[in-house]
């Protein structure tokens, strides 16, 4: 980058838009994020796997890999992208702009990595998808990750999925590896719905940030897409099927390192309409300078409330179950045996005429390929 500061921002082109200075990332970080962080944190080994990483990762080499090899964008380079990235910088106060480059690849994604220092990576597939507002959000995302210091742990991520596939011929040799990967996956997964949250931040449209995540799922038809019913398939998706649907569910997101793209606009709009939201855009909002003082118990108990309302208000089969345990539901084999095979169960069978006498669920309230584009 030419200019690591937030000098001659007057040049910034399109509207004005509300700055936050000395935000926390605490601001906008999902509960599900920090748990699933401290969670890794505690895995067995994981601790000696990020020491030793940290001390062996060639960050010279990828950064010289990057820079002879991409475009780095900047007051000569892709300058409409770096006016986005200084704005982004601008408004959540990051005052170092990283580093940002544009990588010859058709695939829309986009990345955030570096153990000293992060750098932003976008795809040519990326840019040539989104419109300005649309890739304002993701450049927003990105800066996102940079202020929550995430770059660390997706760079150890990138560096140890690449190790398990090469050893992934030995017996027992990827075992280790891949509990640790699988780990970082789900904490990666929930990071990105803290990064989107950023990203709309520093975009400030909603629209935005919905018509992009759609563009990532279904390209660039916006004549033959409605982000109304783009949504109405992440709640057909939460809700659907039985106890089988809920673990295909987990099987297929498994492998994933970005949650489903309906799922991370279903998350975004409803922290968009919420009062946390709104509470940052009038300027309450927790500052950088008071995170020293943070208590980790607050910490677990927000994340631990998040998860119980959650599975409290989730219309997934699995997670009524466990909310139905929770709650000290009867006939728990009967709900079981039902939600396994969809039926409703009649009166008189195998439970003794306890069976819940119909489907799945009743009426409830609605409760971040390795693409994604952020």
């Amino acid at each position: 980058m030419t200019d690591s500061s937030h000098q001659n921002h007057d040049s910034v082109p399109s509207r004005q838009r509300k700055r936050f200075p000395g935000i926390s990332s605490r601001a906008y970080e999902h509960p599900a994020d920090r748990s699933a962080l401290v969670a890794l944190r505690r895995l067995s080994g994981f601790d000696t796997v990020f020491k030793a990483l940290s001390g062996l990762l060639p960050e010279r080499s990828l950064r010289l890999l990057f820079l002879s090899d991409s475009v780095r964008v900047s007051d000569a380079q892709f300058t409409h992208l770096n006016d986005m990235l200084r704005d982004a910088c601008y408004i959540l106060d990051l005052e170092q702009v990283p580093p940002m480059y544009v990588n010859q690849d058709p695939r829309p994604n986009a990345m955030c990595i570096g153990l000293d220092e992060p750098i932003i990576v976008v795809t040519t597939g990326l840019v040539e998808l989104l419109d300005e507002e649309e890739m304002r959000a993701v450049i927003g995302h990105e800066v996102g990750h940079a202020l929550s210091g995430h770059a660390v742990y997706r760079t150890i991520l990138l560096f140890l999925t690449n190790l398990a596939l090469k050893v992934a011929w030995i017996p027992l040799g990827n075992v280790a590896i891949m509990a640790i990967v699988t780990a970082l996956r789900e904490w990666f997964r929930k990071s990105e719905l803290s990064a989107d949250r950023a990203g709309l931040l520093v975009g400030q449209d909603s629209q935005a940030s919905m018509r992009g995540l759609m563009k990532i799922a279904g390209g660039n038809h916006l004549h033959e897409m409605n982000v109304d019913a783009f949504l109405a398939q992440a709640d057909e998706y939460e809700k659907a099927g039985d106890l089988r649907d809920s673990v295909l569910k987990i099987l297929n997101v498994l492998p994933r390192s970005h949650p489903f793209t309906t799922v991370r606009a279903a998350e975004l709009k409803k922290w968009s309409e919420s009062r946390d939201y709104q509470r940052i855009t009038e300027g309450h909002y927790p500052r950088r300078d008071e995170d020293k003082d943070t208590s980790v118990t607050d910490s677990f108990k927000e994340s631990a409330s998040h998860y119980a309302d959650s599975v409290r208000n989730s219309k997934d089969p699995l997670m009524k179950l466990v909310g139905d345990i929770a709650g000290g539901a009867g006939d728990l084999g009967g709900k079981l045996r039902d939600k396994f095979t969809g039926g409703g169960g009649t009166k008189g069978g195998a439970t003794g005429g306890s069976a819940p006498s119909s489907g799945t669920q009743g009426p409830e309230d609605s409760q971040e390929p390795g693409t994604a584009g952020s």
